[in-house]
Protein backbone atom coordinates (compact mmCIF):
# COMPACT_ATOMS: atom_id res chain seq x y z
CA UNK A 1 0.00 0.00 0.00
CA UNK A 2 1.51 3.59 -0.95
CA UNK A 3 1.27 5.53 2.11
CA UNK A 4 3.04 9.43 2.23
CA UNK A 5 5.22 9.54 5.47
CA UNK A 6 7.19 13.08 6.63
CA UNK A 7 6.17 13.77 2.34
CA UNK A 8 8.17 10.50 1.05
CA UNK A 9 5.91 8.29 -0.65
CA UNK A 10 6.62 4.85 0.71
CA UNK A 11 5.20 1.33 -0.86
CA UNK A 12 4.38 -0.84 2.78
CA UNK A 13 3.27 -4.47 3.01
CA UNK A 14 1.65 -5.75 6.70
CA UNK A 15 4.01 -8.88 5.98
CA UNK A 16 7.23 -6.43 5.41
CA UNK A 17 6.19 -4.40 8.24
CA UNK A 18 5.71 -7.42 10.57
CA UNK A 19 9.40 -9.02 9.51
CA UNK A 20 11.05 -5.67 9.76
CA UNK A 21 10.10 -5.65 13.78
CA UNK A 22 10.54 -8.97 14.58
CA UNK A 23 14.00 -8.73 15.97
CA UNK A 24 13.48 -5.49 17.59
CA UNK A 25 12.83 -5.07 21.27
CA UNK A 26 10.36 -2.80 22.44
CA UNK A 27 11.28 0.40 23.66
CA UNK A 28 9.06 1.89 27.09
CA UNK A 29 6.42 4.37 25.19
CA UNK A 30 3.69 7.05 26.28
CA UNK A 31 2.55 8.27 22.95
CA UNK A 32 0.62 6.09 20.46
CA UNK A 33 1.31 2.49 20.12
CA UNK A 34 0.66 -0.35 17.51
CA UNK A 35 0.29 -3.73 18.05
CA UNK A 36 2.49 -6.08 15.75
CA UNK A 37 2.61 -9.74 16.37
CA UNK A 38 2.30 -10.38 20.22
CA UNK A 39 4.10 -6.97 20.88
CA UNK A 40 3.21 -3.48 21.37
CA UNK A 41 5.24 -1.00 20.18
CA UNK A 42 5.64 2.74 20.19
CA UNK A 43 4.54 3.96 16.35
CA UNK A 44 7.26 5.97 16.69
CA UNK A 45 9.24 3.44 16.86
CA UNK A 46 8.21 1.60 14.38
CA UNK A 47 8.34 4.55 11.50
CA UNK A 48 11.59 4.74 12.64
CA UNK A 49 12.44 1.21 11.50
CA UNK A 50 10.47 0.82 8.63
CA UNK A 51 11.37 4.09 7.06
CA UNK A 52 14.72 4.58 8.02
CA UNK A 53 14.23 8.24 9.10
CA UNK A 54 14.72 10.49 12.24
CA UNK A 55 11.62 10.16 14.63
CA UNK A 56 11.62 14.00 14.30
CA UNK A 57 10.79 13.77 10.81
CA UNK A 58 7.36 12.53 10.99
CA UNK A 59 4.47 12.86 12.98
CA UNK A 60 2.59 9.88 15.36
CA UNK A 61 -0.39 10.77 13.48
CA UNK A 62 1.11 10.19 10.05
CA UNK A 63 2.03 6.74 11.16
CA UNK A 64 -0.99 5.91 13.04
CA UNK A 65 -2.46 6.68 9.90
CA UNK A 66 -0.46 4.58 7.32
CA UNK A 67 -0.34 1.50 10.09
CA UNK A 68 -4.64 1.72 10.59
CA UNK A 69 -4.46 1.47 6.82
CA UNK A 70 -2.13 -1.54 6.88
CA UNK A 71 -4.51 -3.46 9.17
CA UNK A 72 -2.54 -2.61 12.18
CA UNK A 73 -4.22 -1.88 15.89
CA UNK A 74 -3.13 1.18 17.01
CA UNK A 75 -4.17 1.96 20.84
CA UNK A 76 -4.08 5.99 22.20
CA UNK A 77 -1.85 6.95 25.01
CA UNK A 78 -2.14 5.61 28.22
CA UNK A 79 -3.39 7.57 30.89
CA UNK A 80 -0.89 8.51 33.49
CA UNK A 81 -2.17 8.01 36.91
CA UNK A 82 -1.83 11.29 39.14
CA UNK A 83 0.47 10.40 41.80
CA UNK A 84 -0.27 11.54 45.51
CA UNK A 85 3.76 13.01 46.68
CA UNK A 86 2.18 14.12 50.46
CA UNK A 87 3.23 12.19 53.73
CA UNK A 88 1.31 12.03 56.63
CA UNK A 89 2.84 13.96 58.64
CA UNK A 90 2.34 17.16 56.68
CA UNK A 91 -0.30 19.38 56.91
CA UNK A 92 -3.07 19.64 54.45
CA UNK A 93 -1.60 22.46 52.54
CA UNK A 94 1.73 20.34 51.36
CA UNK A 95 4.26 22.47 53.98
Amino acid sequence: MRCVIARFPFDLVKSEVEQSMSGITPEPFTGVSVTIGRRVYSVMQVGEVITRQNRRDFTSGEMRRALTRLGFTCHDARPVPPTEDTRADEGSLGW
